[in-house]
Order: C-alpha cells, then structure tokens, then sequence
C-alpha cells in the first residue's frame, strides 16, 4: 500500500488568524503585548494555537523587523567554563542578569579564547548592546564590538574613550591594603598577579613590563603596591613579582612556589586576587609555613572562599558591578559625554596578616 504523502502543514499567523476569526495583529499581540487585549481573548488565541501546533511569532523574523534583538552581549574574552568558574566573574554575571530581567531583555555570552584572534563570534552576536568585562586595552574582540553602532559598557577595564564605564578605584583599594601591612613593618615583601598582557608569561616580571601592563587593572593594582612601598624606601625594581597567565588556585600555589624558591625571607606575598592568594595559602602551607605567624598573605577581591579561611583582602561588589553595567547599558544613552560609575570598597582586615617575624625569631623558631 502507498504511504500517504500528504503531510499536515504547520499552523501560521495567518491561519490561526483565519480560525478564531480574527486579525492577524490580534494574533501578535496575544505574544508580544498581551495587554491590548482582555484575558479571554487572549487565552483562546493561545489555547487555539496549542491545538494547531502553532509555535508563535518567529522571533528571528521579529528582530528584522524591529531591528531589535532583545538581548545584552556579555562579551568575556575567556572560555565560557570560566564565567561559572572564578566567583567574582560568576557574581558580575549574576548581577548583570538581574538587571536584564528586570528588563525584560535576554543575556547572550559570548566567550572566546583568549589566545585567538577570531572576531566571528562578536560580529554574530544578535544583540542591542554589550557590556565587556575587563579585557585588555589592545583585545580585537573589544576593537570588533567599538565598531558595532550599538551601545557599549565596559565593565573594570580597558577605558575607553567616549565609552560607559563601571569598575572600582583599584590603585586606591590596594593601596589601603598596602598600608596596613607597611604599618605592621612588612618592607620585604612578594607580590603575584594576574595577567598582564595577552602573551603568556608565567614567570617574573620586569617593571617595564608591569608599567606598560595592556590589562589596566593589574596595573593599577602594581602602580598602587609600587607608590605605597616606595613612600617607606622599598626599592620597588628589587620587588619580586610574579605573574600567572591562568587565574586557578594552582597558578597561585605555584607562583609563591616560584616566589618563595627565588627569596625565601620575604615576610610578605601580596596576591592581586583571592583565588592566587588561596594558591599562596595552600603553597605555605605545604612548605610549613605558618600564616600569618611566618608569613603574610593577602588577597583581593572579597570572594565566600576567602571570607571563609578569613583571608586579609579587599572587598569589592561584584554583584553589584554586573547590575550597574546592566542598568547603564539600558538606560538612554547620553551622546555628549561618556557616563562612569565607580563602586566602593572594603578593606577586610581577616587573619592572614600579622607583623613579621624579627630575624631572631626565624631562626630561633616560636
């Protein structure tokens, strides 16, 4: 027996239109403005169409329409396991996509790697804006959505001229937390950071490197560290400071590996983010090293992990971050002038620092 080849067409706007007796921008609006019609009207389009199979209005065919998209790009120059990975990129992201929910708007990552220079995926996104959190000054993926005439918000860093910013004072915030630990006497001190360009280099670094750093905020975190211990007589260019292409609490145990190796009497290791300084912890603990009795950590970033082994750092508002990029991106934009918010810190006084130890008592012991 022949199969039957008629196939039943699905249902479209004009048909389920044709089968309640009704306009088709009444059909619409029982999707996209349900207020324009009464709640009865409304539940028999939507009832009707689940019995057609219809699946609603095609919103790609929307969107070219009303040349809206209806989503925020989060541009993050990591791969996507990242952002649900490192807590203070997972708490900006839960801010951001608070403030996109309270507008109604969706929230389109789009990671890429950070070693590859493929700008695809930014000139795909099908987004009105995007917010780009804290990627280098020189990065083609930001260069790739400046040329997108649609609104922009970076998120810490590069700044951008004409561009919305959000971010805190860093050099301000570290440098308090430098203070502190001048005040407990600590003059010989290490210092491990993130990335400071998008070469890898996961060894010393040069004060020229440091100073021409591409991503901003560990270089104002330096510049901070650098000014506030040079004001005592610290020679900073004498200063070790090493740097982690991977920001994971293993880069962290190896770069004070790495630090405590070349100068095992420095007093303190000043970590430019928590998860290096949970590294930092965990390397001192390995060597024996009692903290903050031995030796001094501290962190940045204010992250639960760190709260909870009561890491000396400084706390900034993640949350709170994400939701103000997200709220200045989709408020109007002011055309004159670039708008800029910065957020406050806190200092965490914790229990990983303490004065050093005089050399009587490291050799001596407790």
């Amino acid at each position: 027996m022949a199969r039957s080849t008629h196939v039943r067409r699905p249902a479209t706007l004009a048909s389920l239109a044709a089968e309640l007796g009704v306009s088709r921008t009444t059909v619409s609006n029982a999707y996209n403005r349900p207020d324009q019609l009464s709640p009865e009207l409304r539940r028999r389009v939507l009832e009707t169409a689940r019995r057609l199979g219809y699946p609603g209005p095609d919103p790609v065919a929307r969107s070219l329409r009303t040349r809206k998209a209806g989503a925020v790009g989060l541009l993050l120059t990591e791969n996507l396991s990242y952002a649900f990975r490192d807590p203070a990129a997972l708490g900006f992201l839960e801010g951001l996509a608070l403030a996109c929910e309270g507008a109604g708007q969706g929230l389109h990552l789009v990671p890429v790697n950070p070693e590859r220079e493929d700008v695809a995926s930014v000139h795909r996104a099908g987004v009105d804006g995007f917010v780009v959190y804290s990627v280098p000054d020189d990065d083609p993926h930001l260069a790739a959505v400046l040329s997108r005439p649609v609104p922009t918000v970076v998120a810490d860093q590069p700044r951008v001229d004409g561009v919305d910013r959000v971010g805190i004072d860093d050099r301000g915030a570290i440098t308090a937390l430098a203070g502190r630990l001048i005040a407990l006497g600590h003059r010989r001190v290490g210092v491990i950071c993130m990335r400071l360009a998008r070469d890898r280099n996961d060894g010393f670094v040069t004060v020229e490197r440091a100073d021409s750093a591409h991503f901003h905020v560990q270089r104002a975190r330096l510049a901070g560290l650098a000014d506030a211990f040079g004001g005592v007589g610290v020679d900073w260019s004498r200063v070790p400071v090493v740097e982690r292409f991977d920001h994971s609490v293993a880069s962290g145990a190896s770069a004070a590996a790495q630090l405590l190796d070349a100068d095992p009497h420095v007093t303190a290791l000043v970590c430019t983010s928590d998860i290096l300084a949970l590294g930092a912890l965990a390397e001192a603990r390995r060597r024996g090293l009692r903290v903050p009795q031995d030796l001094t950590v501290t962190g940045f970033d204010g992250i639960a992990d760190a709260e909870r082994v009561g890491l000396t750092t400084v706390r900034q508002p993640v949350l709170e971050k994400g939701r103000a990029a997200g709220k200045l991106l989709l408020a109007s934009p002011d055309p004159t002038r670039p708008r800029e918010i910065t957020l406050d810190t806190e200092f965490v006084p914790g229990a990983t620092a303490a004065p050093p130890r005089t050399a009587e008592e490291r050799w001596f012991g407790p």
